[in-house]
């Protein structure tokens, strides 16, 4: 006797708010200091900084692309994938935009600290600023539109 095979889409465990929230955190603060640490560590080799700001984005969004879809967003493995893809790309172009133009424009519009470690603080601050917008546009964004379950 045969059995018929299946062409339903597996059943995928899906995470409530709280969860998603939690993960997405979690997974968010180990993006951030990847993201930071490469922004540091390209202003130290004297780049631009909207060009350091740029290729530490991308790196801390490629890391963070990769984690939130396989342990947060049960919506991301069901339906057409390279959509999904698209669509993730399609938020991350806007947040790159929003990210790194708001790091910018307080970059020139900050003034400079006069004490020893001002100009880290400087760039700091303006880093968290863009981090912090794209942060919230990013989960709202990727829980209802690109992965919704």
């Amino acid at each position: 006797m045969a059995v018929a095979e299946s062409t339903a889409e597996p059943e995928v465990k899906k995470l409530g708010i709280v969860n998603q929230l939690v993960r997405f955190g979690l997974i968010g603060a180990v993006c951030a200091l990847l993201d930071y640490g490469s922004y540091m560590t390209l202003l130290s080799l004297e780049l631009p900084n909207w060009l350091a700001r740029s290729l530490a984005f991308v790196l801390g969004t490629s890391a963070s692309y990769v984690a939130n879809r396989r342990l947060t967003f049960a919506g991301a493995n069901t339906g057409n994938t390279k959509a999904k893809a698209g669509a993730f790309v399609v938020v991350y172009v806007i947040t790159f935009f929003v990210n790194i133009g708001t790091n910018q424009l307080l970059f020139v519009s900050l003034p400079e600290f006069g004490f020893g470690f001002g100009e880290q603080l400087r760039w700091s601050l303006c880093w968290l600023a863009g981090q912090a917008l794209g942060t919230g546009i990013n989960f709202v964004m990727l829980r209802w539109v690109v992965f919704r379950e």
